[in-house]
Parts: C-alpha cells; sequence; structure tokens
C-alpha cells in the first residue's frame, strides 16, 4: 500500500527527516547531515516491490565517510498515533472570495519538503497569535471541481489549497483573512483514517456535507469520479443556511451536466422566498429520498461530513 502519498520528507538546516507511513504505523529515518545537500531531491517508489527511493544531490563533489549522524527517534517504527505533529512553514502565494465569508487559499510547500495529502485526510495550520499557537485541522481541496484535481506539472505538487470559512468571532480564522501574500503558516503532517481503497469497486457514492464540510468531498468525489471504472452513480446533498452560502455551486451544476453519473441536490435551512428548491434540516424523510441504489445490491459508500449536530443526526 506504499504510495508517493505515504511519504514525508523535510530537510532543513542540515536535519533531514523522511517519514514513512505503512497502514497504521510510521517508519522514521531521522538524519543530521555530515555534509550540505541542494534544496532539490526526488522522491520514487517501486509500489509492486514497496521500494522507496529518495535520491539527494551533494552541494560540494566531495568524498562522505558516513551519510550523517542519527537524531530524534531515528529508526523508530511506532502507531501512527504516538508519533506527534511535525510542521514546516508554507508561504501564501495566492487568496480569492468564493462566498461572502469563504475563501480559497494557497500555500506553497518549500522546494526542501515532499508532501501529498491523502485524500480523505486533513492537516493541522498552526499561527503564533498574541504569543500564543493557534491550531485548527483542515481538509485540503483541489484548485477547482473541474481541475480533477490533476495539478499542472510545474507546480510539482508543491501547492496545497484550502476552502476556509472566516468567522468574524472565530480565534483563527480572521487572523489568515489578515494575511498578505508572501507571509508564512505553518503546515502539519496529514492526519486521518480514511482509506482510499473504500472508493475501489464502488458502485454508489452519497455525499451529505453541511457548509465547509463540503471540503472533504471535492477529493473524493474527483478522485471517484476520475478513477473508479465501477462507478453508477455519485450524489451529493449539500446542506446550507442561504444560496449565497453555497460553496462552488456554478462549478457543483456545471459538473453535473459534464458527468451523467453526478447529481447534486441543494437543501437550505433559511431559504429566500424564490427559492424552490429543498429545504430544512438533514431528516429521515430527506434521506430516504436521496439514498436510493442504482442497483438492489449494489457495493455502497456513504460519506458524512458537516458540524457535530449534522454528523450525529445524519448517522
Amino acid at each position: 500500500d506504499i504510495n508517493l502519498d505515504s511519504i514525508i520528507v523535510d530537510h532543513q538546516d542540515g536535519s533531514f527527516r523522511a517519514e514513512t507511513i505503512i497502514k497504521d504505523f510510521s517508519y522514521l529515518v531521522h538524519i543530521g547531515l555530515s555534509h550540505e545537500i541542494q534544496e532539490d531531491f526526488s522522491v520514487r517508489v517501486v509500489e509492486n516491490v514497496g521500494k522507496i527511493e529518495i535520491i539527494l544531490k551533494k552541494k560540494e563533489n566531495t568524498p562522505w565517510k558516513c551519510l550523517g549522524h542519527p537524531l530524534e527517534n531515528h529508526n523508530s517504527f511506532i502507531p501512527r498515533k504516538d508519533t506527534g505533529l511535525y510542521y514546516r512553514k508554507c508561504q501564501l502565494i495566492f487568496k480569492e472570495d468564493v462566498t461572502h465569508d469563504t475563501k480559497l487559499f494557497c500555500w506553497m510547500l518549500p522546494s526542501s519538503t515532499h508532501l501529498q495529502v491523502p485524500i480523505g485526510q486533513h492537516i493541522y495550520l498552526k499561527l503564533t497569535i498574541t504569543g500564543a499557537e493557534i491550531v485548527k485541522p483542515y481538509t485540503p481541496v483541489c484548485e477547482s471541481l473541474l481541475s480533477e484535481c490533476e495539478e499542472p506539472v510545474p507546480h510539482n505538487n508543491k501547492h496545497i489549497y484550502f476552502l476556509i470559512k472566516i468567522y468574524p468571532t472565530g480565534l483563527l480564522t480572521p487572523e489568515l483573512d489578515h494575511l498578505q501574500i508572501g507571509d508564512f503558516v505553518s503546515v502539519s503532517n496529514p492526519e486521518g483514517n480514511f482509506k482510499i481503497s473504500q472508493l475501489q469497486e464502488l458502485e454508489d457514492l452519497f455525499l451529505l456535507a453541511a457548509g465547509t464540510g463540503f471540503t472533504p468531498m471535492v477529493k473524493i468525489l474527483n478522485y471517484a469520479l476520475t478513477n473508479i471504472s465501477s462507478l453508477r452513480k455519485v450524489k451529493l446533498m449539500f446542506f446550507n443556511k442561504t444560496e449565497d452560502d453555497i460553496i462552488w455551486r456554478s462549478q457543483l451544476e456545471k459538473l453535473s451536466h459534464k458527468d451523467k453519473r453526478f447529481n447534486v441536490e441543494f437543501v437550505l435551512s433559511a431559504p429566500s422566498s424564490e427559492w424552490s428548491g429543498k429545504q430544512g434540516h438533514i431528516s429521515p424523510v430527506l434521506l430516504s429520498e436521496f439514498l436510493k441504489r442504482s442497483l438492489d445490491k449494489s457495493r455502497v459508500l456513504i460519506c458524512i461530513c458537516g458540524p457535530p449536530p449534522f454528523t450525529e443526526q445524519g448517522v
């Protein structure tokens, strides 16, 4: 199960750190290098034999007597939940309004980092605000729903996108909103239990999202439509207060026209008098209409994300 998502590499101030996620465990190589290396390096995985190859380039053409000396937790193999979070500084390179209170942010990873957040997993953003560290989890998204999550080659997977709702009284989001292009934020290693294998051989995928609970659905939706050949139907029921709150509405509607397997339904809890679509909160009546298989015994996955009362009620 090892692929490029499984490996996280950081080179900072002469210390080289390479973590490999193997199922629920983490294997760490952590070395203080004996000589300097160039910033860029390459990571390659030969999946069928489980080989990981990390190629570093020397700064000077001189023989090394050894790779370096072991640092904290070098050569450890421990449960992933016990590893703690490791952060690197990422630079804000782009932000734009998506709705009246939600923005799309793009941060660039350092050139000396290899990190790809697996589908369905989240990372933590950390800022120091008036002397206190504030940390919150966010799920990365694609730049656009219609881009099929494929990064253009020049990016080299160095960009991470987030859809973030700005809460005026929040601890972190007003500070994120005030960041200028070029400012830095600390980004953690990925966390989460979602396994991409859950999507294999899937026939029906049902997504239930409320507000920014839509963000984990973005990459799941795109990956399923692009890579799962057995898929017959993907349905998203997206709950919001008003029409103005719907994130990427036009993109979702375009995607449903472009791919006949995909269908989206919007449900509003405080609609205007002109709204002719569904309204209310998550309920057995809404779900029994929505959760209809394409075949009697089709292979189904249901994903749900939103505020805790929404997910508890939905489950």
